[in-house]
């Protein structure tokens, strides 16, 4: 007879580690907050500000690709700067590279990738249609990039819809 209840126990057990899953997008959420870097590298956001402006003053259309890129990061499983490889067609990545390159030259190791597309996508906003708004940042780069979700879920690098 108490091998009987064994399974009701598995079962609970699964249901609490389901439920403990689902708040985990809650809590990380809570981490973000505006001005998360201003102790440990308070000049990112400028550094990402300036890669994007330079791009946009040699072509106004890489605000558009930066927009996206934001998009096909975040849509999939959440803003983490993992894409499927079939993301790197999108335009804008050579501007993420040079924010990148610059942040990491001024504070080695401490913006997350995630943010850097946050804010660059901000800007591109700032600089298409002088629209501001503050980015919370925090976030933290994911290590699960997976083409099937990619493709399932969002369109094409070449939909031009």
């Amino acid at each position: 007879m108490a091998w009987r209840n064994r399974p009701t126990v598995g079962a609970a057990l699964v249901a609490v580690a389901a439920c403990a899953l689902c708040l985990l997008p809650a809590t990380t959420r809570a981490q973000l907050r505006v001005g998360f870097y201003d102790a440990t590298c308070p000049n990112a956001e400028a550094l990402v500000r300036q890669a994007v402006a330079a791009a946009f003053a040699r072509d106004a259309g890489v605000a558009a690709g930066l927009i996206r890129l934001h998009f096909h990061d975040c849509f999939v499983r959440g803003c983490d700067s993992v894409m499927p490889p079939s993301s790197c067609l999108l335009r804008g990545f050579d501007v993420i590279d040079a924010a990148k390159a610059a942040v990491e030259q001024s504070c080695p190791r401490t913006v997350s990738c995630a943010d850097i597309i946050a804010f660059a996508a901000r800007d591109s906003i700032n600089l298409a249609g002088n629209v501001v708004y503050q980015v919370p940042a925090g976030r933290r780069v994911g290590r699960v990039s997976n083409e099937t979700e990619a493709l399932q879920n969002l369109p094409p690098p070449s939909s031009t819809a």
